[in-house]
């Protein structure tokens, strides 16, 4: 899977305010599926989950809110909690961590519905109530591939071709903006704002 520049930095806009929040940051220091941590897997399933829109689109015609796409993806495993502890509480994590992610994640940025709904129901069909939105389910889908390969890779992220090319890019975790250019893929490649 590969990015255009334009489409890295459309990316990259949409996720700075997300992945510069300290908060956020944090999600380092959790497991999630086999050698991931909890933030370089949701920058995987936000980056796999952009690259599918585009390609639906592409294809099909298929109109997808991008930002919301990578936004939603950003914040679905935003629980801050190290669920494979067994002495921690969370024995239904499967169940409720959609829900502990979307309380954290309504208290410091603004969602729209499409990310809320991807937040809440990206464990469908775990979770009993479908996606709303395509977004969401596409999301879904993406979160349930990488957890796939996370977890039966024996190798570390970095070598097993899972990086994690936006944690720590250094505009955004110092927060710096970058150039702010038109691309010549049109509204899709605008540069991302609220």
């Amino acid at each position: 899977m590969l990015l255009s520049r334009a489409e890295s930095r459309y990316f990259k806009a949409c996720a700075r305010e997300i992945l510069s929040f300290p908060l956020v940051q944090t999600m380092k220091k959790f497991p999630q599926h086999g050698k991931t941590n909890c933030l370089c897997h949701v920058i995987m399933v936000a980056e796999n989950s952009y690259w599918l829109a585009l390609q639906l689109h592409r294809r099909l015609g298929v109109h997808i809110d991008y930002r919301a796409v990578i936004r939603g993806a950003l914040l679905h495993d935003f629980f801050l909690y190290d669920w494979h502890d067994p002495h921690n509480g969370h024995r239904f994590h499967g169940l409720s961590h959609p829900y502990t992610a979307y309380d954290n994640a309504s208290k410091y940025f603004y969602l729209n519905p499409i990310e809320r709904d991807i937040i809440r129901k990206h464990m469908f069909p775990l979770t009993p109530i479908p996606p709303r939105y395509l977004e969401s389910l596409l999301v879904s889908f993406v979160d349930k591939i990488c957890s796939i390969q996370e977890t039966f890779s024996r190798r570390s992220p970095r070598t097993a071709g899972v990086n994690c090319p936006f944690a720590r890019h250094p505009a955004l975790a110092a927060g710096k903006p970058e150039p702010q250019t038109s691309a010549k893929g049109g509204a899709a490649h605008a540069v991302c704002s609220q």
